[in-house]
């Protein structure tokens, strides 16, 4: 679990940002009634604590690019071990990302594919390591809450 920011207003940047990372810091500033200056000092420091670890880009779909996306549950037979299986779904770059969860699961993978023969591409190739005992695919049928988008 990610400690919590050091005080309201490192929450207040924090929430500004997920809402959208592109903003300048000058808008930032007004949002978060802090100089421009103040802010970037503030980001500079919530990134060396570790509050934000990295910036990505999340392309949408467009117009005939749609994209499918599911969901893959998959047990290894050996869960301290299984390194191999991991390892292995990092070469795919349709996985956008894979948890270690405990339960009866071991791993719940998340998969974005333009259709759905590719998923099933990608199940196949995955059920195929060595290591992976079982897998249960759910293909999403749609998105209705999605932080990682800005508004």
């Amino acid at each position: 679990m990610p400690k919590s920011p050091r005080d309201e207003l490192d929450g207040q940047i924090l929430s500004e940002l997920r809402r959208n990372a592109r903003i300048s810091l000058a808008q930032l500033g007004e949002k978060v009634l802090l100089s421009r200056n103040a802010v970037r000092q503030r980001i500079e420091r919530l990134e060396r604590d570790g509050y934000i670890n990295g910036y990505t880009i999340k392309e949408s779909a467009g117009e005939g690019r749609p994209t499918v996306n599911a969901v893959l549950l998959v047990q290894r037979h050996d869960r301290m071990r299984g390194s191999d299986v991991i390892a292995g779904l990092r070469s795919i770059p349709e996985i956008t990302t894979c948890d270690v969860v405990s339960g009866e699961l071991d791993l719940v993978v998340r998969v974005e594919a333009p259709d759905a023969g590719r998923i099933q591409e990608i199940w196949r190739q995955v059920s195929e390591f060595p290591g992976v005992r079982d897998i249960t695919t759910a293909l999403s049928l749609s998105t209705v809450i999605d932080r990682q988008l800005p508004l």
